[in-house]
Order: C-alpha cells, then structure tokens, then sequence
C-alpha cells in the first residue's frame, strides 16, 4: 500500500466566491474521464453542485467531493465552498486535505476573501499550489492577478505556465520548466511548438527567475546555482518539491476552466510536486498526544462533514488519517465513548455514491453511512482504540434570525426541521431567547440563514417566516430610593392575605449584577418569609419598568416589616415585594440600556471613508484602525440595534470585499429618542395583547 499511497494525492480546491473552483473541478473530472460533458454553473449542470439551492443561486453552498485517476494515480478532490456565507467551516475541510490549491480569478484578482482563505490554508499548516483561472475572459489581467500573490498573500509564487495571449485570444502556455509552448486545440488540448519570438527574452526572464527561487530554498541547490548558473530539470523538480513541501514556494499553473484550457498542466503538477499522505505533517490529539500519517499506525479517521441524502440518510465524510479501514469494521467514537459499526465503504462522485471493497489507507476521503452517534468533529478509532484529533477552530457567527412558523402552532415543526440542518452545519447554531420567547438562528450571514431556511422548508414542507431578532435592552436604576414600604393586605371571607415589607434599592455599578441584602432583627419578618420578597423583586426586575425589559445591576435591602400570625404566607410576601419593587423604580428613576457591539470590520482601503461615515451614521464610535498591504481593518463600538442586518449592507457599500466580525462588548444607555420609541413600541404590543 505504501507505493500507491506515495503516488496518491488529497486536496482541496480554494479561493473566494465566484472564482471558478467548481468549474476547474468539472474541467478536471472531464478530462480524466469521469464525467463525458463539461457542465456549467451557469445551467446548473455541474457534478458538485447538485442541492436545489446551489441550483437556483449559481454557487456552491457546501463542499462537493470526487476522486479520479491520472496515469493510474488515485486523486480525492474536495470542492470548498468559497462565499464567505458558506465557508465558516473551512478549516473542517481542510483537515480533510494533504495539500490546497488556490483558485485566483485573472479579472478580480486576490479579494479580501482571498486573504481569509490563504491565511487559513497556512494556519492548517499545508502545502499549496495557485491555479489562476479565467485567462480567457474580457478583463482578464494575468500581470494583476500574478502580483497580487506576493503582495496581498505575501506568497513566493513559482510560474510554472506563462499564458500566451490573453482574454479572446489565450491560445496556449509556455511551459516554463520544459522551455517550450503549448498551444490549445478547440476541445483544450494542448500540442507543443516552439515559443512565440515576441516572448522569447521575456520568458528566458522568467524562467531564470523560477529557477533562481527554486535554488534559493535548497542550500546545496543554491551553491550549485552560483557555481554553475545552472539547474537540471531533475534538479528543479526535486527544490520545487521541498520548497512546495516546506511551504516556501507556491507553483502557479494558468488556464480556463470554461474553455477546458490548462486541465493537463493542473493535473500533472498536482502529481509532480503536491505532497502524498505520506508527507502530512503528524497529527495532534487532544490531549497533545501524536499520530502519523501512516498506515503502519492504528487506525484513526476524522468525520470532517456530515452530509444528508434523501435516500441513504446522514453520510458521515471522514478523512482517514492513519491505519486502514476496511469494510464491516467494528469502531468507537472517541468523542461520545459510543460504538459503531461501518458497513459499506463509498467513494463520492458529487451527489453519488460508488461501494468500495478496497481497503482504504491514510488520506482517503470515504463516506460512511448510518451511523448512530456520530457527528461532525468527531474521530473514529478501532474499539480499543485511543487516539482523539484537537478539532480545528471554526468562525463565530455573524448573524442572528428569530424563526417563526407561517401558521401559529407549528413551532415545533420548524424548530425540529431547522434542528436537523445543524448536523450537517457546524456554523450554524440554534437557541431558543427565554427572555422573548424567540427560536433564534444564527450563522455566517444573511444569504447563510436564508439558504439554510429555504433547505428547512423544502425537507420538512414546513413554511419559516425570519424575522429580526428583538434587540435585549436592560433597564437600570437612576438613583436611590429609600425607605419605600411595600404592602399586601387582602381579605375576602376565610383566611386573608397579608405581607408587609420596607426596602432600600440603590443601583450597582455597571456589571454588577443582582445583590440583595437581608438587614431584618428582631423578628419582623419571620425567616421563612425573607426568601419570598427576595423572589418577588427578582421575578418583577424580570418584567423591567419601562419597557419590558430585565432591571439589571441594583441591589435591594430588607430591613424591616410585619406580619400577621394566620395571614401572612410566602406568596404575600412575593408579591410584597413586587409592589415595592415597582415603588422604588417609581421614585428612584429607570433608565433604558441598549448592548454596545465591538465590531471589526476588514475593508480594502478605497472603502475605509464609506465604511467609517457609515459605522457614525449608526451611531458608532470608532475606536481605531490599522491598515497593511492594501486592506484596512477598523474596530468600533456600535447599538446592537444598528448592525442587525449589516452583513447585507456591508456587501453592497465595499462590493462583497467587506468582512466583519461582531461580539457583544458592553451595555450604554440609550438616547431619549431611541428609548422613546422603544417605551412606545412596548406600551402597543402590551395594549394589542
């Protein structure tokens, strides 16, 4: 097995939404035989993507899988979603890979999500190779979209392919290595001829370039280099592949996916110098415990992503990282401490599944079904088996939605359809808001909740309604209100009711809570009852004064009361308590308080203006920026209230180059006319209900 896993290759196409990567992976399985038609995105026509909602937006919502040969080769490939709506997962899926190659657009270039997605390949610590795609179309720049390799990603890139001729006309590659051209036929493929005069100096250029970075990562390579002012070819491949290895270098292979153009030079550089499962780093448990990539070691998988067929059920992806897995294995989640039992072994080609009775080694990408416990994240051993991997960190969410059925009683249907989509969504998270009462959905962004609600929907034949969220604002005291008596005295024929409290209430600085103090002596209020008026006061905080909303940061002091022998019980003296809570608010004055987010938002520099005149227009204070190779990233405290729906806004003001990451910082008080109309808003839903 180890000879065929020397020559195997795992990766994962990457790179920003709408850059082609699925159709670089339609021009690679036609060209080794997979598929016998390219599809198209545009037809929603291709393998990988194949959800009805894909389909209808034109984009990749979740990771598409395949595997194919080359010269008898085996190749997994993993498809990642790019929308930074639909990627929050990535370093899940990289964790499937041994190596990435990242799909650049020759007409946008390196985009800021460019830059999240390469920082998050080289935070998975893998090697990776460029493929800059679209040469063919009408504002292609190859010079553009090279540069910005070095200077946006700080990348070394190696040119392996010049293209010749751009937009209409790219009609083949230098292959820079061979030192010959390529031209394309009408179907793609390519015929060597000699180098176009008009390049020729420029390309000798370029390819004592190439050969001198190649040098530069291999010390004896470099000596030789001086000595002799030249390497073999043999000599250049073996530098490209440490330096591809160490991540020092990054190859870069040219064409259009579209026109099938470059599938022949993509493949043979992903078998040349990208990296075999051999060559992974070691893995690291949780416990910090160490495990190679090899299959001489127990078997340990990772389920990476966890799909849903409508036929099959729940398809657990996972990832073998060392050992062998071999069909009716008896295995353990390490996670849950629960058994499970695989039956067949399927291999991924987009929305279908082939059995395999091969035994599969390290870096295989398999598709286990029915399995009863097991979740996205977790790792899968032999029974006896130890080995747990540290799980990958994923991005926090951006967004939230309050979810509500389209007919009034059938919450719990779309609590229990929208329930089902987070096994097989990791960034998305479900809570329900005991304070409003919500079904809150949160994730990456608007389109993101959306989409996931359109899935719900479909799955279930359950119709969601998303609203915004309510905002949580909290109330608080002005001052002190002293001395305030509250008291209970009802009597309608039999036994009465009676409670007698007096309370101090000051407010607490910001933070501080809830405190409340027991001052009573002598007996006024009998122990068993001072509980009572502590729960009174709390439930009633609970209800707010204003606006509905919690009484938060206050303390409450008991010290003095009365009570009648037969009379008085602990649900009079709670509601005692209530009213002298209410008269406190009365006379110590409430404020209405509304939460402040910390947002950072990450913006190329010709947007810095817009976005900071936007982040005051919304009553933002902003606290500071940096800016490094072109993107700026500003920090500002803004109303939650504000920023509620921002993803949307943000993408259309910065054209989709905007990010932003959002957490709740702390709690202001709010403007007289905010609170207004928040007071005003309550008295109306109180006065409808």
């Amino acid at each position: 097995m180890s000879d065929a896993l020397k020559s195997q290759r795992t990766y994962a196409l990457v790179g920003h939404g709408g850059c082609g990567k699925t159709s670089v992976a339609e021009m690679l399985l036609f060209k080794t035989g997979v598929i016998n038609r390219l599809g198209k995105i545009e037809e929603g026509t291709t393998s990988l993507d194949y959800e009805p909602e894909e389909v209808k937006r034109r984009g990749s919502i979740q990771p598409g899988f395949a595997n194919y040969k080359w010269n008898k080769n085996q190749h997994f490939l993993i498809d990642a979603a790019g929308d930074a709506n639909f990627s929050g997962d990535l370093s899940y899926i990289l964790a499937g890979a041994d190596s990435a190659v990242l799909v650049i657009d020759a007409v946008d270039g390196v985009k800021p999500h460019t830059r999240k997605v390469w920082s998050e390949v080289k935070k998975a610590g893998l090697p990776a190779m460029v493929f800059i795609n679209k040469i063919d179309r009408d504002r292609a720049d190859f010079d553009m979209a090279f540069a910005g390799l070095s200077d946006m990603l700080g990348i070394k890139p190696v040119l392996l392919y010049h293209p010749i001729g751009s937009k209409e006309n790219f009609k083949g590659v230098v292959d820079l290595l061979g030192n010959t051209a390529l031209m394309f036929d009408d179907q793609g493929g390519a015929a060597k001829a000699d180098i176009p005069a008009d390049m020729a100096d420029d390309i000798e250029a370029m390819r004592e370039a190439m050969i001198e970075n190649v040098a530069e990562s291999d010390e004896a390579l470099m000596e030789k280099y001086f000595e002799e002012g030249e390497l073999t070819p043999d000599e250049v491949i073996q530098g490209l592949k440490a330096g591809v290895l160490s991540g020092d270098l990054v190859p870069v292979v040219v064409g259009s996916a579209l026109e099938n153009k470059g599938a022949e030079m993509l493949l043979n550089t992903i078998q040349d110098l990208m990296p075999s499962p051999l060559d992974h780093a070691d893995w690291i448990g949780a416990d910090d415990s160490v495990r190679k990539s090899s299959p001489d070691e127990p078997l340990a998988m990772f389920v990476f992503k966890t799909l849903a067929d409508p036929f099959a059920g729940q398809l657990s992806v996972v990832r073998v990282l060392s050992g062998t897995l071999t069909p009716d294995s008896a295995l353990l989640n390490v996670n849950r401490s629960e058994k499970e039992r695989v039956g067949q072994l399927l291999l991924m080609q987009g929305k279908d599944q082939a059995q395999t009775k091969e035994p599969m080694g390290p870096g295989s990408i398999v598709t286990l079904t029915k399995l009863k416990y097991t979740r996205t994240g977790d790792t899968l051993v032999p029974e006896k088996g130890q080995f747990e991997l540290k799980k990958p960190e994923i991005a926090p969410q951006l967004i939230t939605y309050a979810l509500a059925p389209a007919e009034k009683g059938d919450e719990d249907k779309v609590y229990s359809a929208v329930h089902k989509l987070l096994d097989e969504d990791i960034t998305l998270s479900m809570a329900r808001d005991e304070e409003t009462g919500d079904t809150l959905l949160s994730g990456m962004g608007q389109n993101h909740i959306e989409v996931s609600a359109e899935k719900a929907k479909r799955r279930s034949k359950v119709q969601i309604v998303l609203k915004t969220p309510k905002v949580p604002y909290r109330e608080t005291l002005k001052g002190k209100a002293m001395e305030i008596q509250g008291r209970h005295k009802k009597q309608s024929g039999g036994r009465g009711q009676f409670g007698d409290c007096w309370i101090h209430m000051e407010p607490l600085p910001s933070g501080g809570g809830y405190e409340f103090v027991d001052n009573i002596v002598g007996g006024a209020i009998p122990n068993q009852f001072i509980p009572a008026v502590d729960k009174g006061i709390q439930e009633a905080a609970q209800r707010g004064y204003l606006a509905g909303y919690p009484l938060i940061d206050f303390k409450a002091t008991l010290y003095d009361g009365t009570y009648h022998k037969v009379d008085s019980s602990e649900m009079a003296f709670k509601v005692a308590g209530s009213l002298a809570y209410k008269k406190a608010c009365e006379k110590a004055g409430v404020k209405l308080l509304e939460p402040i987010m910390l947002v950072t938002v990450a913006v190329p520099d010709s947007y810095m203006g817009d976005v900071i005149g936007d982040l005051s227009g919304r009553r933002g204070k902003v606290l500071g920026s940096d800016s490094n190779a072109g993107l700026t990233e500003i920090r500002a405290h803004v109303p939650m209230s504000e920023v509620l729906k921002y993803a949307p806004d943000l993408n259309s003001m910065t054209a989709g180059q905007g990010t932003f990451a959002m957490e709740f910082d702390h709690y202001e008080e709010c403007p007289p006319n905010v609170a207004e109309q928040v007071i005003k808003a309550h008295k109306k839903n109180a006065e409808e209900e």
